[in-house]
């Protein structure tokens, strides 16, 4: 079975733009994270809806599926087939984001560019907005519970976070409990760590596995 243990794909909550311009014709590009099929159609049809003059609203998503290979789709929107979702595909597979829809829009400018020209101008389009959007990594990882004094807390958490141990939950009772999130079998090494860091006073217990991001 296909399984994915890390990918990276955009920070959340934002919408990348880039704009140009070919013989006339403009072209608008934008992207945003979408974690499903629904949420990238609701971001093409957000697109569509805000833009009703334009004359294509072009678009390609590629989206992870657990334990599946990711989900490609791709739309033309009455430009001649292959020349507008298949070269925007090519250049978000090429950049290895997942969870992520490109919709360009285009308003005809009045000279045609012919196929070569269009499969150009939408590859240039999606390729020019890659580059500008933050990525975040999201990987399995293993969970660990651990229980601090709370006057302990503070200087324990730096020490963890700098060494590259996320600290991804904090719970604040009779003491401190953090969840951490290490690598798939990097328990041992976090073991040894805590017992570096606390002369031995604090044991992580097993919490199972999550997607983390950072």
């Amino acid at each position: 079975m296909f399984m994915l243990t890390t990918y990276q794909l955009p920070a959340a909550d934002r919408t990348w733009t880039h704009e140009w311009e070919v013989k006339r014709s403009r072209f608008y590009s934008l992207a945003r994270r979408t974690s499903d099929e629904d949420a990238a159609r609701d971001f093409i049809n957000e697109i569509r809806a805000e833009y009703p003059d334009a004359r294509h609203h072009c678009s390609a998503y590629m989206l992870h599926v657990e334990g599946s290979n990711p989900i490609e789709r791709s739309s033309d929107d009455g430009e001649p087939s292959g020349t507008a979702g298949k070269p925007m595909l090519d250049m978000l597979r090429g950049s290895e984001l997942l969870d992520t829809t490109v919709v360009v829009v285009r308003w005809f400018g009045g000279i045609k560019l012919g196929a070569g020209g269009l499969v150009h101008a939408y590859s240039q389009s999606v390729g020019d907005l890659l580059p500008k959007i933050e990525r975040v990594t999201r990987a399995i990882r293993e969970l660990y519970l651990i229980e601090v004094p709370h006057a302990d807390a503070g200087r324990l958490e730096a020490d963890l976070r700098n060494r590259g141990i996320a600290v991804t939950d904090t719970d604040y009772g009779a003491a401190v409990t953090y969840t951490l999130a290490v690598e798939p079998g990097g328990r041992a090494e976090l073991e040894s760590t805590l017992a570096s860091l606390t002369a031995g006073a604090v044991v992580p217990v097993e919490a199972g596995t999550s997607w983390v991001e950072y």
